[in-house]
């Protein structure tokens, strides 16, 4: 619809009937077209639903809070119940992961699956910092993925090391293994001939009597003659040439010159007991986990196996 002119001086666009508003630029001219019916409607329907929006949902901002709405919602609040919700759901999975000992969770398949997507997903939050995303560990954090554990690879073993930690000074049932740093205690020279020796294990570097000589007064005990290491003390195993802290001579160096003093959080001051057996199976199927703990390896002495 054309608008009719209000000054009869209006100049008018005789094709339309509609009046120039006096614009001009470059030699176009703007026309008074009003705006269509629909649109209008609909802008006014947008005012209405703003004030009523202002009016129902929280909207203004005060000095230490916001106007609540007549509704009462939050954003809190709606992530509350669905947390509850969520809660509810989780209930029945986390009531029978209190009601078994880990040790019995690969009997029950079903359960144990359970467990292990609940711990995939509470490993993403608390555990890749360390360990990767994909569980593969780096320099000084262990890889979770192969057979080699320091202090055993069942499920027991894995959900006490998850409960309690490694080195926690403030919990006494951490598990704690002390090497000692060797630097003042043996030479450059020593220190060098041990390293080889350590590396002869795995057949990087060909063996030495005078190193393995030091090895038995000095590492055995822990370690073992043959370097197979004992679970109990926490003492790797030497000659399945999977490292810690790395295998080549510089790094070997270093742990045996400084010690190494690797700390892991204890979760049982964290997280919840049903979290902790979930994380444990999750870790368990990774790759690397034991059905059973290993047999105990025998403590060797003063060089003695």
């Amino acid at each position: 619809m054309a608008k009719k002119p209000t000054d009869s001086n209006q100049r008018i666009d005789q094709p339309t009937g509609t009046p120039f508003v006096g614009h001009e630029w470059d030699g176009i001219e703007e026309l008074d077209t009003p705006m269509p019916r629909w649109w209008l409607y609909t802008l006014y329907l947008t005012i209405i639903w703003a004030l009523a929006y202002v009016i129902m949902y929280p909207a203004w901002p005060l000095l230490n809070s916001a106007t609540e709405g007549m509704l009462g919602w939050t954003s809190r609040g709606q992530l509350a119940a669905e947390m509850k919700a969520a809660d509810v759901k989780r209930a029945p999975l986390i009531n029978s992961l209190a009601a078994i000992p880990v040790e019995q969770l690969l009997a029950d398949q079903k359960l144990y699956q359970g467990a292990v997507a609940g711990g995939a997903a509470a490993f993403k939050v608390h555990c890749v910092q360390c360990h990767g995303s994909g569980a593969m560990g780096s320099a000084g954090y262990p890889n979770l993925n192969d057979d080699d554990w320091l202090w055993g690879g069942d499920m027991a073993s894995i959900h006490y090391t998850l409960t309690h930690g490694i080195r926690n000074p403030d919990h006494p049932e951490t598990r704690v293994s002390a090497m000692p740093a060797f630097d003042g205690i043996l030479s450059p020279v020593e220190i060098s001939q041990v390293v080889a020796h350590v590396q002869s294990f795995s057949g990087k570097a060909k063996p030495n009597a005078k190193g393995k000589e030091l090895f038995a007064t000095n590492c055995a005990s822990c370690h073992g003659m043959e370097g197979k290491g004992l679970r109990e003390f926490g003492a790797p195993n030497l000659s399945d040439n999977i490292w810690l802290y790395g295998g080549d001579t510089a790094s070997i160096t270093q742990t045996v010159l400084n010690s190494r003093q690797g700390v892991m959080p204890r979760w049982n001051d964290k997280l919840d007991p049903a979290t902790i057996k979930m994380l444990a199976a999750y870790v368990h199927s990774l790759g690397g986990g034991e059905a059973t703990p290993a047999a105990p390896t025998t403590k060797a002495t003063n060089g003695q196996p």
